[in-house]
């Protein structure tokens, strides 16, 4: 494998037979889809629910639960990110819409990150149970994170930003894996006290991308119906 800078914040990467695909690999829109998923999914503050939902589990059972609901929220974000530019071309439904209405939509779950006013669900047992709901989904794979993948998918060109979308997509699972996995460990360092606050943290970084989802709408529209008159 080689790696060589180029402009534009790219960097080449050749990997043999895979080097016409990873030849310019975007590092910002990878960064931009990265940070964007990882604070919508949240992974400290999913800790307290992933072990409040797992706490009576032996450790083979909640890692196992824990790798289940990766997969899943893994294959409906991507389920999502292939067939969402699909359903919204059936439903007529233009990209400042859905700009619009995930900025509002992550405003309402950054109001619940910030006031801490988060519904933890009623404990389950059974590890299949709890995997699939509510871990995978709508934990995992909720509303904000779908929508979010939708507009990078509306926002990419060419395959080489398909997979840069892919990539991001992997890593945050990766990222979220590892902390449900190392969960205990993780709540021993931080302490609810520090889960409080990184959680309050990324209330903060969500509500400024929904600012900004919903203003870049609006100045879509404007530009939009501008030109049409």
């Amino acid at each position: 494998m080689c790696l060589c800078w180029g402009d534009a914040g790219r960097i080449k990467l050749r990997a043999g037979a895979l080097g016409p695909y990873l030849d310019r690999v975007n590092l910002k829109f990878l960064g931009e889809v990265f940070v964007t998923l990882l604070v919508i999914v949240d992974p400290p503050g999913m800790v307290p629910v992933f072990l409040a939902l797992t706490g009576t589990m032996a450790a083979k059972d909640r890692v196992r639960a824990g790798t289940q609901a990766v997969l899943l929220a893994l294959g409906v974000i991507v389920g999502f990110a292939v067939a969402g530019q699909t359903l919204l071309d059936y439903l007529h439904v233009q990209l400042p819409a859905l700009q619009g209405a995930g900025g509002l939509l992550l405003v309402l779950v950054a109001l619940q990150l910030l006031t801490g006013k988060t519904d933890e669900p009623a404990e389950q047992g059974g590890t299949s149970n709890v995997a699939l709901v509510p871990l995978g989904t709508p934990l995992l794979a909720g509303p904000g994170a779908i929508v979010a993948t939708m507009l990078f998918v509306q926002r990419a060109e060419g395959f080489d930003e398909y997979l840069v979308i892919a990539i991001g997509i992997l890593l945050v699972m990766i990222t979220v894996w590892v902390v449900l996995r190392f969960s205990g460990v993780i709540v021993k360092l931080l302490r609810p006290a520090g889960i409080e606050v990184l959680t309050r943290i990324a209330g903060l970084l969500l509500a400024a991308i929904a600012v900004q989802l919903i203003a870049d709408a609006v100045a879509a529209f404007v530009e939009m119906y501008a030109a049409a008159f």
